[in-house]
């Protein structure tokens, strides 16, 4: 197996094709989905369903597009989690934003017993990047992305562990990084020993879901390792404020950490759409960015955190490149 020509060479791998990274003139939202199905026992709140919403989902996009510049959604939905390449394909063209796709295993609840039961790392590397040099099933469309690869908890599961190392394998068999789902927060440091183990270098790994996370310490030591660290789910009260999140993230920078920040809303419900009342996707750009802005943070800062953080995440390439 051999690093994919085209991520060598700086160029992102989107659902319309190969885009050159240096393109990229707007703000970039790193952990989004625009098409999933998490429904499980009727929480069919849990979806954004690609007739029903999709053309929500597009006018959204695009008012992002004109109103601030976005260039580029990154789009988390992996195996298990009711992924739709063909919606985003849709999405992109009509909305003119570039969508990167995904691939990997979400955290063990729900991991397809078809894909994980009795299957070995090699196994399951395999079947990763021959999804990402084929395609996604008959689609052709062909992921730019692991993840969201999950684990909950402070230690990955058994399973949860596998998927995490044939992420890293098939990462470093294609020149992909890796961004993971560390529910609530917790386990974010295991995720990261556990996929440097596997050779790959941490500025590749990006570790989810940090702004849920109330640990200064542990966002430092994450990001002196080199990993990128997501605050990634800005706008969801339910779980945490943006208060909280914004004292995170300052405390981050303070700490001489703004080229790790990755920054997103994590749109995962159909509920959090402006035409169903939610926040939606702008929420990062109407309210956040304005915060940290009052808050003394500068328009290069954000400029670092929105768009060449991610572009830099995405290609594989090192701080010194930037």
């Amino acid at each position: 197996m051999t690093t994919t020509p085209h991520i060598r060479e700086g160029l992102l791998r989107t659902v319309t094709g190969p885009l050159a990274a240096e393109s990229l003139t707007g703000p970039v939202l790193a952990h989004e989905h625009l098409a999933l199905d998490l429904d499980r026992e009727g929480d069919a709140a849990a979806v954004l369903d690609a007739r029903r919403h999709g053309p929500a989902v597009s006018r959204e996009l695009a008012a992002l597009r004109q109103d601030f510049g976005l260039s580029l959604v990154v789009e988390l939905t992996c195996r298990g989690m009711g992924r739709d390449p063909d919606a985003l394909v849709r999405i992109a063209r009509e909305s003119g934003v570039a969508v990167v796709a995904a691939t990997g295993w979400y955290y063990e609840p729900f991991h397809p017993q078809a894909d994980l039961a009795g299957a070995s790392v090699e196994q399951l590397t395999c079947t990763l990047v021959q999804e990402i040099e084929q395609g996604i099933g008959a689609t052709g469309v062909r992921p730019g992305v692991l993840g969201e690869v999950g684990s909950h908890g402070d230690t990955p599961s058994e399973p949860e562990a596998r998927s995490l190392r044939a992420a890293a394998r098939a990462a470093l068999a294609t020149g992909l990084s890796v961004s993971t789902h560390a529910q609530l927060g917790h386990g974010g440091l295991a995720q990261l020993d556990l996929l440097t183990a596997e050779g790959l270098a941490p500025h590749r790994i990006c570790v989810g879901h940090q702004d849920l996370l109330d640990d200064p310490a542990v966002h430092r030591r994450l990001a002196e390792a080199g990993a990128y660290v997501a605050f990634d789910t800005v706008g969801k009260e339910s779980y945490q404020s943006d208060q909280v999140r914004l004292r995170l993230l300052l405390a981050l920078l303070e700490a001489g950490h703004a080229d790790r920040a990755l920054l997103s809303c994590d749109i995962s419900r159909h509920g959090y759409l402006l035409s169903e009342g939610g926040k939606g996707y702008g929420h990062l750009f109407r309210s956040f960015l304005p915060a940290l802005r009052a808050a003394g943070v500068d328009e290069d800062l954000i400029d670092l955190m929105t768009r060449r953080n991610p572009t830099r995440f995405l290609t594989g390439a090192s701080p010194e490149e930037d």
